[in-house]
């Protein structure tokens, strides 16, 4: 494996382990906003405050196991099971991510009714991290292998 593909994933897997732990805390605090209707309008753009418990939790799981399959297959963790299932997964993050990122700068921009403090945030942050995670998971899931060899 190459170098610069290695550290596109330890880097990417890093992102979303560090994004996975910021989930959990939303679990049980706003944080790093003071009120739960800031953190609303910042990062979910509507509604009056933090998404339940259960599903900061569960997109916090979904970003470690990410974060896990990411960089296994990029080298830089240990890895557990078939390597096809692992690619295959890291492959759907980089799906995941990519639609995300491309989607929610056409969806937020108008189609789908979200607080200009989000569709600004969208813009400049939230999307192209996304897009930027999305193309270095596709670098680690895609290399030395053809797109039909799953």
């Amino acid at each position: 494996m190459s170098g610069a593909v290695k550290v596109a994933g330890a880097a990417v897997a890093g992102a979303l382990g560090a994004t996975g732990v910021l989930h959990a805390v939303w679990a049980v605090t706003p944080w790093p906003l003071r009120t739960p209707e800031e953190f609303a309008d910042t990062v979910v753009g509507a509604g009056d405050g933090v998404p339940s418990a259960a599903a900061c939790v569960a997109v916090a799981g979904m970003l470690g196991t990410a974060a896990y399959l990411v960089g296994a297959e990029a080298g830089v963790l240990p890895k557990v099971g078939p390597e096809r299932v692992r690619r295959a997964g890291v492959r759907t993050v980089a799906g995941v991510m990519l639609a995300r990122g491309v989607g929610g700068l056409a969806l937020f921009g108008g189609v789908i009714e979200r607080s200009e403090r989000f569709r600004r945030l969208d813009r400049r942050y939230y999307s192209p991290l996304c897009v930027a995670l999305g193309a270095g998971a596709a670098a680690v899931g895609w290399r030395g292998s053809s797109a039909t060899n799953c």
